[in-house]
C-alpha cells in the first residue's frame, strides 16, 4: 500500500481530485508487498452523456501511481477490463520483458489474471497506457509519477494534469472509416472508406511552407483529468505558494499548445528529465510528451491552465484557485485557431545532465513515410509486418536521424531509453534528454543515446492510429536479434 505523509501545501492538493497531486515527506523504503494496480471499466460523463471507458487505478482508487523517493516499481497489475490487455510504463527503462509490450516478448494479461513487475523506477513525470489494440483511445491511461528527495524538499504543491482526446465512437470504426488497418497492418473487417468519405481533417502549413494534415480525427471532447472546460477540475492552492505542474499529453492523436494565461512559469523538466530552467507562457506538447513547470502564485485569484488543440480553437484545461477566489467560466474555444505544433520549444531546451561527449559508434538514418489515402503509415516504406529492425550492440553510442517525408508530423517514441536531441533540421544543438520527440512535416531530427539496456525495444509514432497502421519498428541488440 502507498504511504503518504502530506505537507502543509500538500494538504491543499489532496482533495477529491483523483489526479490532482500533492507534496509529501519521504519515508524509509523497506521491502513490502507489491502495489496493486487494477485495469477496469468505468462510466465517465462527457458532455452530459455517459460513456463506458477504461481506467487504471491504485489501491486508494486514484488514477495511476505515485512512488516515493527510492521506492522500487514493485507492482501487481490486475486485469479486470473484460478483455486481454497489456500496459506499457512510458518513460521507464525496465528490463525489456517488463516493458509492457507483447510484440517484443511481453505477455498479454487475460481478463481476470494478474501480472507482476519489479524493477528500479526512473524518477520523473511519466505515465502508463495500454499497448494493445486501440484501448488507449478508450482512456486506458494514467499518470506514473516517481518523486525524488529534491521534489520533496522543494515543498511545492504538485498538480498532475493528464490530457486526452475523447470519442463516444468505437475506435475501430473510426480507423475503418479512415481506410486504415488494425494489428499494425493486418486487415480489418468491414468496408474501408475513401478519404472523401472519412472524418474531416484539419489542414495547415508547416514552418517550411509545406502543406500538412494536422488532425485526421474529430473528437467529441478534449479532457484534462477526465473533465472538459464545461466542468473543469478546480485545484485549490495557497496564495503566495508554489505549484509544480506535471503535464502529460496522453492524447492518442492530438498535439496541444499549453497556455498558462496570466501566469509565467519555469519549465524545469521534459519527459521526466531535467532541463535548464526556461521561462514559458505558451509552449507545444506533442503526444506522449511531458513537461514540468513551476508556478509562483504571488497574487490571489483563479488561473486557468489550458491546452489548445493545434490547428483548432477547441481547448481543455484545469483551474488553479487561491482560497476564496471566484471561479469564472472559461470558454471551451479560443478566439482563434492555434498554429501547428512545432520545434520552437525544442530548439531552446538544454539538458541539465547531457550525454558525455563521444563519437557515435553507429549512425542510422530512417524516413517517416505514409499517406492519408490509403491510410497507411510506415518507416522507410515498411509497416510493422515487414519492418527492418535497427540493430545495435551493447555499449555503443548510437546516432539516429529521422527525416519526415509524409504530410503529417510524427511524435516518435523510443522504448527503454532516453535520448538527447542533437540536431533539428540540420542545425546541431545540445538539446534536451527525452523519450519522445516530434518530427515535423518536411523536417528532420537527430537523436543520440547510449545502448545500455539490452533487449528488443519498440520505436514508433505516438499517434495511436499511425502506429496501428504500421509506423513502428524495433531497436534490437545484436545478442537478442
Amino acid at each position: 500500500m502507498r504511504s503518504i505523509l502530506l505537507s502543509r501545501r500538500g494538504l491543499l492538493g489532496a482533495s477529491a481530485d483523483g489526479i490532482a497531486a500533492f507534496s509529501h515527506r519521504p519515508r524509509a523504503v523497506a521491502a513490502s508487498p507489491p502495489v496493486r494496480l487494477m485495469v477496469g471499466r468505468r462510466t465517465l460523463e462527457v458532455n452530459d452523456k455517459p460513456a463506458s471507458v477504461f481506467g487504471i487505478t491504485g489501491p486508494d482508487g486514484a488514477p495511476g501511481l505515485v512512488l516515493d523517493p527510492g521506492q522500487r516499481f514493485a507492482v501487481t497489475l490486475a486485469n479486470r477490463a473484460g478483455e486481454d490487455t497489456i500496459v506499457h510504463w512510458h518513460g521507464q527503462t525496465p528490463p525489456y520483458l517488463q516493458d509492457g509490450v507483447a510484440e517484443t516478448g511481453g505477455t498479454l494479461i487475460a481478463n481476470g489474471a494478474d501480472q507482476g513487475y519489479d524493477f528500479v523506477a526512473r524518477p520523473g513525470t511519466h505515465w502508463m497506457h495500454s499497448h494493445h489494440g486501440l484501448q488507449e483511445q478508450m482512456l486506458m491511461a494514467a499518470p506514473l509519477i516517481v518523486r525524488t528527495a529534491e521534489d520533496v524538499r522543494a515543498d511545492a504543491q504538485e498538480v498532475t494534469v493528464l490530457l486526452h482526446d475523447f470519442t463516444f465512437r468505437d475506435p475501430a470504426d473510426i480507423l475503418a472509416e479512415l481506410g486504415g488497418h488494425s494489428g499494425h497492418g493486418a486487415a480489418m473487417s468491414g468496408m474501408a472508406m475513401s478519404q472523401s468519405d472519412a472524418t474531416p481533417m484539419t489542414m495547415g502549413t508547416s514552418s517550411t511552407g509545406a502543406t500538412m494534415d494536422l488532425n485526421d480525427i474529430e473528437y467529441d471532447a478534449y479532457l484534462a483529468n477526465d473533465r472538459t472546460l464545461a466542468d473543469p477540475r478546480v485545484v485549490r492552492t495557497e496564495r503566495g505558494g508554489r505549484v509544480r505542474l506535471r503535464l502529460i499529453n496522453g492524447a492518442t492523436t492530438t498535439a496541444f499548445w499549453i497556455d498558462l494565461g496570466a501566469l509565467e512559469g519555469t519549465l524545469i523538466a521534459v519527459d521526466g528529465d531535467a532541463v535548464r530552467p526556461l521561462m514559458v507562457r505558451r509552449f507545444p506538447l506533442a503526444q506522449g510528451q511531458r513537461a514540468d513547470v513551476l508556478l509562483d502564485l504571488k497574487e490571489a485569484g483563479a488561473f486557468a491552465v489550458l491546452a489548445q488543440r493545434e490547428g483548432d480553437r477547441r481547448r481543455t484545461g484545469i483551474i488553479l484557485a487561491t482560497p476564496q477566489a471566484q471561479i469564472a467560466k472559461v470558454a471551451s474555444e479560443a478566439d482563434s485557431a492555434a498554429a501547428a505544433v512545432d520545434l520552437s520549444l525544442e530548439a531552446r531546451l538544454a539538458a541539465v545532465q547531457p550525454l558525455p561527449p563521444r563519437r557515435p559508434d553507429a549512425v542510422r538514418r530512417i524516413a517517416l513515410t505514409g499517406t492519408m489515402t490509403p491510410y497507411v503509415w510506415s518507416i522507410d516504406d515498411r509497416s510493422w509486418r515487414d519492418h527492418q529492425p535497427l540493430v545495435v550492440s551493447h555499449g555503443q553510442r548510437v546516432e539516429l536521424t529521422m527525416v519526415n517525408r509524409s504530410r503529417m508530423a510524427h511524435p516518435m517514441h523510443l522504448h527503454g531509453h532516453h535520448f538527447q536531441v542533437t540536431e533539428l533540421n540540420g542545425t546541431r544543438i545540445a538539446g534536451a534528454l527525452r523519450d519522445t520527440v516530434l518530427v515535423p512535416v518536411s523536417g528532420s531530427v537527430t537523436i543520440a543515446f547510449d545502448a545500455d539496456n539490452p533487449g528488443r525495444w519498440l520505436f514508433h509514432c505516438h499517434n495511436l492510429f499511425h502506429m496501428a497502421t504500421g509506423m513502428m519498428t524495433e531497436l534490437v541488440y545484436d545478442n537478442a536479434a
